[in-house]
């Protein structure tokens, strides 16, 4: 019913589901805000506070790629041409990280199996954090809705250091990396030779123009932190909340269909801030995405409307926090909740 009413929607409109106009001016401010800085502390004379200022905007950067553009495109919804989809795919090599295992970790896994804990690897806290009350619980848990923040900073550098080649070795022993038509050696290549060139004109060339190794580094680390932040701003209330249904991979069946599951699992936040639903790719308007992932965000706020409808009339939940203070809170709550051993 639920597809058939968003067919419609677009037939009845004669649009496409991909992205349209819209794409190019933000491709163009986040790709900016990246590449912008970058050559500006390679070829002007900055002061230390403008060097920084340059990492910091980087970082916002970085963080917009990888929602509102690198995303999109690996799940084919950015444009109507897929060698376009591909090559906005690839802008993830570009700041770090690998296409193929993100792809693999998010489309197949995270879309396939939300909240399910051994499969959904976003639920990953390496017992360090409980994101699920499938987890087992330990004593330091009690204190990880405080560390939790700090944490999340860190979630880029895992694109850069060993994260992807862990994950590449997982994915092919498992057989998802001959499912995109693919083999093991070529990816692992693609993997060494991207992180190369990334590490080389990220690091290497602010060294070679005269900035200090302590300079360059400190720079780095702070774009990686203030990226790793906002993702996890973006991401984390979207699943990680406290009426959200949880499932473990040893579950026999979940005895729903993918739309309920979806819904079950996920929650939309701050439908009506336009500049943020602009940055983050539309990921605020996350059960959309979950449910239909093929269409572009451009569309969502429209389709919205549609979802909540069906929802209603199903009986099934739809649940959207008001604002995006309110989504960080109602996480932060959860964080805590689930920190303690009765959260089950």
């Amino acid at each position: 019913m639920l597809k058939k009413r968003v067919n419609a929607y677009f037939d009845e409109r004669n649009i496409k589901r991909t992205g349209d106009w819209r794409i190019a001016p933000k491709a163009i401010a986040v790709f900016g805000m990246y590449f912008g800085p970058y050559l500006l502390f390679l070829f002007a004379d900055l002061t230390p506070v403008q060097f920084f200022l340059c990492w910091l905007i980087m970082g916002v950067g970085v963080a917009g790629i990888g929602l509102g553009i690198m995303h999109e495109a690996n799940h084919g919804s950015l444009t109507g041409q897929p060698w376009l989809n591909k090559l906005f795919g690839y802008s993830l090599n570009l700041i770090g990280g690998n296409s193929l295992s993100w792809r693999i970790q998010h489309n197949v896994l995270h879309h396939s199996f939300t909240n399910v804990h051994g499969i959904d690897e976003d639920l990953e806290g390496g017992h360090i954090m409980r994101f699920t009350p499938k987890e087992p619980w330990k004593k330091h848990h009690r204190l990880q809705h405080i560390y939790a923040w700090a944490l999340y900073s860190l979630m880029t550098f895992s694109w850069v250091l060993l994260k992807d080649f862990k994950r590449l070795k997982k994915y092919n022993d498992l057989g998802l990396v001959k499912m995109q038509n693919t083999t093991y050696a070529k990816a692992f290549l693609t993997i060494a030779v991207s992180k190369v060139i990334y590490l080389t004109y990220i690091i290497a060339m602010p060294l070679i123009v005269g900035y200090s190794v302590g300079a360059v580094l400190l720079g780095f680390v702070f774009m990686h932190l203030i990226a790793g932040l906002l993702l996890a701003m973006i991401f984390q209330p979207a699943h990680v909340i406290e009426s959200h249904e949880f499932h473990h991979a040893t579950d026999a069946e979940i005895n729903q269909t993918y739309e309920s599951h979806q819904l079950n699992t996920t929650s939309n936040f701050a439908p009506n801030n336009k500049l943020l639903t602009w940055y983050c790719g539309g990921l605020n308007y996350q059960i959309e995405h979950h449910i239909f992932p093929s269409i572009s965000h451009v569309h969502y706020p429209e389709i919205s409307k549609i979802v909540r409808a069906t929802a209603e009339e199903f009986g099934l939940p739809y649940r959207s926090a008001g604002s995006f203070r309110d989504a960080l809170r109602i996480h932060q709550r959860t964080m805590k909740k689930l920190g303690t051993p009765e959260f089950v």
